[in-house]
């Protein structure tokens, strides 16, 4: 049976910020989110939260995911003193029964390395280890003429030859949950901080005969901890590079791994181009061939085969079809369905809107709550006018219709197959199929008229 306890009841000071350290974002979601995606892929019977400062913000962040339990450590005194306080919620069947301690702001472990710490056990304690060729705050990794580990002495306490020591204690141990229960009510807060370290219980197991194995991480990032906002925004190139990294192994093509964002889960088909300074957002799925031009950003989108995103463009929530044309500078908001071959040009915006086959709005147009037929052209400076100041009312424009430039739709209203709006048209009933409608003042010149010149 595997439990997990993840220590989350820091203040972070450093980062001189009234929300929780653990709830600060690492590629868009929380740093503890993060820890929790590894925690629950090792399929774990508890897992318990620590929380301390900022308690009831954390436990209302997550208070829609049942599997968590929360302990509340009031006041903080030392990481065995954290762990003690879950102890109430850890399962324990029989002796083979493990846990796991995580810690809430050393967001990126992932769960191969977790996976190699339980191997690593052997029935006995497992800790993951570095080796830094700066190992200054750390505690360090004692072991004895065979090379095994007897101890772990933090950085305040330790002699100069401990100090020389390059082996690190990362934090994040395994643990036979029987006697981590033992061994926490036995700590001691004799040391230079007068705290309750976890790390005591080390010495702890070499004295009752216990194996005490190590593991290491995968990539150096697993184990960073973030105190800081500058080491937060540290973190979060390393990650984004890691994440660029994977995309471009799996055979995207990323024009530069530096400056890309990814905020959520990316999936991309075959020859896909990414350009520099995008950010993905929410679930975004891009089909074979898509190109994405730069600066554009994408939240919750799903772009067909082969469709373009000049640069600049913003998509939120969009559906968009195959080999269509999107920007440079294109908005489109929630609800924005478009079918294949569409093209939605530069200063266009389209909300709850259905853009059919073919059809383009190629300038300078807003077309929202509307459903729009195929092979439909909608002209420069083109509206819907969808809102009368308390509800929304829909456009329907056919197939085939052409929509003049400067046109107002005022909705709720209806355009019928064929139509043409002359430009400049204010279309406040419906326009009959195959027919021109035109709505327009009378042009009219006044001849001797002068233009007015400035009083000196």
């Amino acid at each position: 049976m595997l439990n997990i306890v993840i220590l989350a009841a820091g203040q972070g000071k450093r980062m001189q910020s009234n929300l929780p350290k653990v709830l600060h974002p690492i590629a868009g979601r929380p740093m503890l989110t993060h820890v929790l995606e590894s925690a629950r892929a090792l399929g774990a019977h508890c897992i318990a939260v620590v929380v301390g400062h900022g308690a009831e913000q954390v436990k209302l962040a997550y208070a829609t995911q049942p599997d968590l339990q929360f302990a509340l450590q009031q006041p903080q005194l030392g990481t065995g003193h954290a762990v003690l306080q879950a102890v109430p919620l850890l399962q324990e069947a029989d002796a083979d029964d493990v846990t796991i301690i995580l810690y809430g702001d050393v967001p990126l472990v992932q769960p191969d390395t977790l996976r190699a710490l339980m191997l690593a056990r052997a029935n006995g304690v497992a800790i993951l280890t570095e080796i830094l060729s700066d190992a200054t705050g750390y505690g360090r990794i004692v072991r004895n003429a065979k090379g095994s580990v007897t101890a772990i002495v933090e950085h305040k306490d330790a002699t100069p030859e401990q100090r020389a020591i390059q082996e690190v204690n990362t934090g994040i141990m395994a643990v036979p949950t029987r006697q981590l229960k033992t061994w926490l009510a036995k700590l001691t807060n004799n040391n230079a901080q007068g705290e309750y370290y976890l790390t005591d219980i080390v010495g702890m197991a070499v004295a009752e005969g216990v194996s005490v194995n190590v593991a290491h991480p995968t990539a150096s990032f697993e184990t960073l901890g973030v105190n800081s906002r500058l080491q937060q925004a540290e973190l979060e190139r390393l990650w984004q590079h890691e994440l660029a990294r994977r995309q471009l192994e799996a055979g995207v093509t990323i024009a530069d791994p530096s400056r890309f964002d990814l905020r959520g889960t990316l999936q991309c088909g075959q020859d896909v181009f990414i350009d520099v300074g995008c950010v993905f957002e929410g679930r975004v799925v891009l089909a074979d061939g898509v190109r994405i031009g730069a600066h554009c950003v994408l939240r919750n989108v799903t772009l067909g085969r082969a469709t373009q995103v000049e640069p600049f463009s913003h998509l939120d929530q969009a559906q968009v079809g195959a080999e269509a044309h999107i920007g440079p500078y294109a908005r489109l908001r929630p609800g924005a369905k478009l079918a294949d071959g569409t093209h939605v040009g530069n200063f266009v915006e389209i909300k709850n809107t259905t853009l059919g086959k073919g059809s383009k709005a190629n300038h300078l147009a807003y077309v929202g709550d509307a459903d729009v037929g195929e092979r439909v052209n909608i002209g420069a400076g083109t509206i819907t006018c969808n809102y009368d100041g308390v509800n929304k009312h829909r456009t329907v424009i056919e197939d085939d219709a052409f929509i003049g430039s400067d046109t107002q739709l005022v909705a709720p209203v209806r355009v019928g197959k064929g139509a043409t709006l002359g430009a400049g048209t204010t279309l406040t009933r419906d326009a009959p199929a195959g027919q021109l409608t035109v709505s327009r003042a009378k042009q009219t010149t006044i001849e001797g008229w002068k233009r007015p010149v400035k009083k000196a």
